[in-house]
């Protein structure tokens, strides 16, 4: 069984190809950082997956996911190799996704977004508790199962 699971934030925005056949194809390609569980001194703390999103998939990858975004992909490991022009053979490891999902809302995007900046200045990540997230409201202690919708 080959069958791969991610989760991390986009390094770029995707890069999207057409194959040149009768019926282009999207081919799109990004690469993810995910979080490594634990970090030894010296090395870094993320892996840089490659991934490649064909057809459809390719098109939503291209059209919704952004650089710095949460997603997870599940998708199966693919080992390609190929010469160059001097004869040297090349190596290299990508995930072929079959499912890309959002792993955090457009809310929570935007705000890791502006408050991290570019990599070169880091910023305060700390959101005021008076702010309620987006979507969510608060609930009065007089409320009752029959004020859902559902």
């Amino acid at each position: 069984m080959n069958k791969v699971i991610l989760m991390g934030r986009l390094t770029r925005d995707p890069e999207t190809r057409y194959s040149q056949s009768n019926e282009p194809i999207a081919i799109t390609r990004y690469t993810l950082a995910v979080n490594r569980p634990f970090k030894r001194e010296g090395e870094p703390d993320a892996d840089f997956i490659n991934i490649v999103s064909l057809g459809k998939r390719g098109e939503f990858a291209e059209k919704y996911f952004r650089k710095g975004q949460m997603v997870a992909v599940v998708g199966r490991l693919q080992i390609r190799s190929w010469d160059d022009d001097q004869g040297k053979r090349h190596w290299i490891t990508e995930v072929v996704a079959e499912e890309q999902h959002f792993a955090e809302s457009k809310a929570s995007f935007e705000a890791h977004r502006t408050s991290t900046g570019p990599l070169d200045t880091p910023q305060n990540n700390s959101t005021p508790f008076s702010e309620e997230p987006e979507g969510f409201y608060p609930i009065d202690d007089n409320f009752d199962d029959e004020d859902l919708p559902f």
